[in-house]
């Protein structure tokens, strides 16, 4: 069944992913972002903390009927930084910037704060959580099939954005297809899940005609599903729109793969070759629709040092629901 996911977990998620802060040596500051409340401890190897709770939920029916309600969260998102003249870091001036980007994510992603973008930027070999591949092969090999080469570092980097600095794959065997593997970790539960959107750009050329098909892994048919396609010879971005089901399309572990592949295969003559420039997951759930900034304001612990430079923003968040009527 699915379900809601909590307000906090949603703001936590928005801001972290889409945090952006650079410091005045041009460096990306840390900011870590987290339940509340303030951890000393964690102040000591990051920029600025960011907390996220809970302060009040207030439920109101639409109607007469009250089968329509709508939910409105208060939640507190507290900025908390510290002077540390060892590493050049102004509390105050850390606090000033970090701010500015809380209020810039909460007002640009006011109207989807439960949609969330996947996509490699800054991913390596060392990342831990996406991963891309390639081969080539006559078939479409499962996800852990021995016959997929990881990317090198060089090589993510010509997908982390759409800037037609593609990374190509191109098999001469015959007959044989260019293959890409491309595996997100989602950081939602899969039963708050309520859409996954598989985005891939780029296209592919072979003897026979240009085109690229896309499949989404399926773990309890244990095969590659959904099928999109493209024709194009140039860069076109191809889609798979997955809206039921969607456990099936999400490991235990959190995982969700993509494959791509010429449409086509090579010839003894002419390579099959397969480029991609950009590659996405999207995924929204059940939960918030819409959030913004209600008010801040600044309350800095000043009676301990070092002292703590603390501004409280509360955000308003909703949701609308339907209760079915016994």
């Amino acid at each position: 069944m699915p379900e809601n996911e909590a307000p906090t977990t949603t703001i936590i998620r928005l801001l972290d992913k889409n945090m952006h802060v650079i410091k005045d040596d041009l460096s990306i500051a840390k900011i870590i972002v987290s339940q509340a409340w303030y951890d000393r401890e964690l102040s000591k190897n990051a920029d600025a903390q960011i907390t996220v709770a809970l302060d009040r939920c207030e439920d109101q029916k639409i109607g007469f009927s009250g089968t329509q309600r709508r939910q409105t969260t208060y939640l507190h998102v507290d900025v908390w930084t510290i002077d540390k003249p060892e590493q050049g870091i102004i509390g105050t001036a850390m606090r000033r910037k970090t701010c500015a980007e809380v209020n810039r994510i909460i007002r640009e992603k006011r109207n989807k704060p439960n949609e969330t973008s996947y996509n490699y930027v800054g991913v390596g070999q060392t990342t831990g959580t996406h991963k891309a591949y390639h081969t080539a092969s006559n078939n479409e090999p499962t996800p852990t099939d021995s016959a997929w080469n990881e990317f090198s570092n060089t090589e993510y980097e010509k997908i982390w954005y759409s800037d037609d600095n593609r990374f190509s794959k191109s098999t001469d065997a015959n007959p044989q297809f260019a293959l890409m593997l491309f595996r997100f970790k989602i950081n939602s539960h899969e039963n708050v899940v309520n859409q996954i959107m598989l985005n891939f750009e780029g296209y592919g050329t072979a003897p026979s005609g240009n085109g690229v098909t896309i499949k989404a892994w399926n773990f309890t048919a244990s095969a590659w599903q959904n099928a999109a396609t493209g024709n194009a010879g140039a860069d076109e971005t191809i889609t798979i729109n997955l809206t039921s089901t969607l456990t099936d399309f999400i490991s235990a572990d959190g995982y969700v793969y993509l494959l791509a592949r010429t449409t086509n295969p090579s010839d003894p003559t002419t390579p099959a070759v397969l480029h991609c420039d950009h590659v996405e997951c999207v995924v929204t759930v059940w939960g918030i629709t819409y959030c913004d900034i209600d008010s801040y304001r600044d309350q800095d612990v000043t009676n301990v040092k070092p002292f703590v430079w603390h501004t409280r923003f509360t955000v308003k968040a909703w949701l609308f629901e339907t209760v079915p009527s016994t």
